[in-house]
């Protein structure tokens, strides 16, 4: 199923540039566009989207009373977009997704779009979704002269190293090639989810999240490990987090 977006923005090159860069991604189908707040929160409550990319600052409504003003049934995950950084902790109050500065770079973009990926399951606002789409099970390793397979179970935690990744399974560490940006979208994202630009973590892992005064978080693991969560991954953290002590009851 894919994800229905919509993008608001009021200068048609920033809407035309985030349209072209979502067409490079599978899963998200465009639904629609607008150019101002007032016609952005009755389409959106129209056209009821998965995601919304929205502009800050526009004519009347800006975007954050747009998302202030939906029903919160209503709301969708929201990537925000804006050329000034002084609006995050309104957004982070709005559980926006991500926060964007102009001008986005695809790197960045590609981020957001893995977290409204990883998000979608638990933000789906009752939509049925179908079964999850076979995850990675294994990673291949080349050890020497050998080829070495790292079950996705053992795994618990993935850090970025370059254009490498770095496992750590079982109290051993195995590096494959292959970027973590490119792990994140082959993982079961109820089982895996990305806390930080570099890091992948199992939940089942986790023991104890500890927020600090920037927003951003302090992971421990159960092996005793500490990582850094970063802010703009909380939202949807907090919402597997939540999902999985469901179905964990």
């Amino acid at each position: 199923m894919s994800i229905r977006v919509v993008i608001v923005d009021d200068e048609p090159l920033a809407r035309l540039a985030v349209k072209l860069r979502l067409a490079r991604r599978s899963g998200f189908a465009l639904v629609g566009e607008f150019g101002d707040g007032d016609s952005a929160h009755a389409g959106i409550l129209a056209l009821r989207p998965d995601l919304v990319f929205i502009d800050v600052e526009m004519p009347g409504k800006t975007g954050l009373e747009v998302l202030a003003t939906l029903p919160p049934a209503q709301r969708p995950m929201a990537i925000l977009l804006t050329a000034y950084d002084s609006f995050a902790l309104q957004a982070f109050d709005l559980a926006a997704l991500d926060y964007l500065l102009k001008p986005v770079d695809d790197e960045r973009l590609d981020e957001a779009l893995d977290r409204a990926q990883q998000a979608f399951p638990y933000r789906a606002h009752g939509r049925t979704l179908p079964p999850a789409a076979p995850a990675l099970r294994s990673f291949t390793v080349r050890v020497g002269a050998r080829t070495v397979l790292v079950p996705v179970a053992q795994v618990e935690r993935i850090e970025a190293d370059g254009d490498y990744a770095t496992l750590h399974a079982n109290g051993k560490t195995w590096l494959v090639r292959e970027r973590l940006h490119n792990l994140a979208i082959q993982l079961d994202a109820r089982q895996f989810h990305r806390v930080h630009r570099s890091t992948i973590v199992r939940l089942d892992m986790i023991a104890e999240l500890r927020s600090l005064t920037n927003r951003d978080a302090l992971l421990r693991l159960h092996d005793g490990s500490v990582l850094r969560a970063s802010r703009t991954y909380m939202p949807a953290l907090a919402e597997a987090l939540r999902h999985l002590d469901k179905t964990s009851a």
